[in-house]
């Protein structure tokens, strides 16, 4: 099969936005990934990006966001900074836990703080079980001995978890059917927005536990890897420029260009895959057979020369094409653009028209970066950030911070 590779980020931009183009970055994933949204293309994709979409609204960011995320954030931080120190991806995963479980559908226990505290570490280690299975492409250990780990997560996450959610919302839909609940006492989440549409989609148990699954660990991943980088280039730029870094801690949107300018430098895929369903022409003169793998270089598009000047400085003042989004490919394109782009990445304010502080939509990693620097977080001069030795991509292991008061 042949193999193209486009790193233009024109090239890159088009690429996303052609229906022949199928996906195929998790293919060696499918223990986990299989028949999610993000692999799916054509009319089945549709109808299920249709049905879950109308949970990703930016409406619904901006409640959660005021409502009650800030809380989250700064309640996870609190023990860490009365410790006086803690690791950055600990503090990610267990901050956007609870809004992962949230919007997947699942359902924690209400009952001590023991309890609730078990279930979120659970949940911690679930998600990073099922994201090693998601990239498991890039791991560099044993890919079968990965995949049989991630079935025996999926199996016990599906017990713990996945039926008694399932069960209080068959009998909640039921008692909606009845007439005895209206439609504002239902769960906005994807595994109520599944089972309400079982049949139009057509998906079976296997299906819903792998989609719920995949929200899991794909907003957590994610979002706490972005958080880590988040605050290293901060960290670095504080250094350089720190009357610049100064000004930014003070201003939420200035802020959120430092978080921007990490996603396009650190994209949490440096690369897309997809595979050629019919012969594709694209405007830059690439020929693209049908069959032909193509790898779509995210990193080195988000570094195009001919659209970002100086691209491998980080820059939160960089001014950027007016079709160009600050965190360049990042958040993907086209019909697998990433779902909860707004959630993690925010509204970015209209330049030179400010955003009212009850309209702003900052995203989960700039609260989070924002609390670690009010609550004095810094690198731990006597511990090293250090890199996951078990992924080819760009992540970190762990990263010790301490707390200055």
């Amino acid at each position: 099969m042949e193999t193209i590779t486009l790193d233009g980020y024109a090239d890159v931009r088009e690429a996303y936005r052609q229906h022949d183009l199928e996906q195929a970055l998790y293919d060696a994933g499918g223990v986990v990934m299989a028949d999610s949204l993000l692999v799916l293309h054509g009319a089945d994709h549709r109808k299920r990006r249709r049905v879950e979409n109308r949970l990703f609204r930016r409406g619904t960011f901006r409640y959660w966001e005021q409502a009650f995320l800030r809380d989250v954030v700064r309640d996870t931080l609190a023990p860490f900074a009365a410790a006086g120190r803690a690791d950055l991806l600990e503090v990610g995963y267990r901050t956007i836990m609870n809004l992962t479980a949230m919007v997947a559908g699942l359902d924690k226990p209400t009952g001590s703080a023991a309890e609730v505290n078990a279930a979120v570490d659970a949940l911690y280690r679930f998600a990073k079980k099922f994201s090693e299975g998601a990239t498991i492409v890039h791991t560099t250990r044993d890919p079968e001995e990965v995949r049989a780990e991630v079935a025996a997560a999926l199996e016990e996450f599906d017990t713990v978890f996945l039926q008694p959610s399932i069960e209080r919302r068959e009998a909640l839909l039921a008692r909606l059917v009845a007439g005895e609940i209206t439609e504002d006492d239902l769960p906005r989440d994807v595994l109520t927005a599944l089972l309400r549409n079982w049949d139009e989609l057509g998906i079976d148990r296997d299906v819903l536990r792998r989609e719920c699954a995949f929200y899991l660990q794909a907003g957590s991943h994610s979002t706490a890897d972005a958080f880590t980088h988040a605050a290293d280039d901060f960290f670095a730029w504080a250094r350089r420029e720190p009357e610049a870094a100064d000004k930014a801690r003070q201003d939420p949107a200035l802020l959120q260009r430092c978080v921007y300018e990490t996603l396009r430098l650190h994209p949490a895929s440096p690369v897309a895959q997809r595979r050629a369903l019919a012969p594709i022409s694209l405007r830059g003169g690439r020929e693209i057979p049908e069959g032909a793998f193509v790898v779509l270089d995210i990193a080195a598009a988000n570094r195009d020369p001919a659209v970002f000047e100086r691209p491998d400085v980080y820059d939160p003042l960089r001014e950027v094409p007016a079709d160009v989004p600050r965190w360049g490919h990042a958040f993907g394109g086209g019909m697998h653009a990433c779902i909860g782009t707004e959630l993690a990445g925010g509204v970015p304010a209209p330049e030179g028209h400010p955003v009212s502080e009850s309209e702003r939509v900052l995203g989960t990693v700039t609260l989070m970066l924002e609390a670690l620097l009010t609550a004095g977080g810094r690198p731990d001069p006597d511990a090293a950030p250090q890199r996951d030795p078990h992924s080819a991509r760009d992540h970190f292991a762990s990263y010790p911070v301490v707390f200055e008061g």
